[in-house]
């Protein structure tokens, strides 16, 4: 018998300074029984960092012609293509040339040996976005993850605040564009 999927409820209060976004928004999430924590946690950060009005998640993990978090136009092509993790050069190249941006949350304990595979593959798409964020951070997330979320993120001038709860925390993010 499959497991079924867990169920998040996501509150966040959204201060993007750098863009000039402030929202309150809502969502409802699935971590699909193959999916770890980090990965979830992720995909949240992502939906924060690259937030614009109809970003929508995707079935994820479980839909594997699908990104993470995608924009789609009234015409249902993907004006936006959302990947977080270390994903294949392969899938951000052909997105690259189908959609009009493509934003990248990369993170995870091999980032390096990613960087130094991926990266120069990944230098000829012009409309990517990419932003890394620390391994540590998530970990921390993940240590106050629980069914109901809420979350006031604020970013400022590459840094990221997010009080969950009475703690902040904060961290650098790296932004290629």
């Amino acid at each position: 018998m499959a497991l079924p999927s867990i169920i998040y409820r996501f509150s966040l209060e959204l201060s993007d300074i750098d863009r000039q976004i402030y929202e309150s928004l809502q969502a409802t999430v699935a971590r699909h029984p193959s999916e770890t924590e980090e990965r979830l946690v992720a995909r949240l950060l992502a939906y924060a960092l690259f937030h614009e009005p109809d970003l929508d998640f995707t079935k994820g993990i479980s839909a594997g012609d699908e990104p993470d978090l995608w924009l789609k136009g009234a015409d249902g092509r993907t004006l936006l293509w959302v990947e977080v993790g270390l994903p294949d050069s392969e899938r951000l190249l052909k997105a690259g040339r189908h959609c009009e941006r493509v934003a990248l949350l990369t993170c995870g304990n091999s980032l390096p040996a990613w960087e130094k595979e991926h990266l120069p593959k990944l230098a000829g798409i012009r409309n990517l976005t990419s932003i890394t964020i620390d391994q540590k951070f998530i970990s921390l997330l993940v240590s106050r993850l629980e069914r109901n979320i809420r979350w006031s993120v604020t970013r400022t001038e590459g840094s990221l605040y997010l009080a969950v709860g009475e703690e902040t925390l904060e961290t650098n993010l790296q932004v290629k564009a």
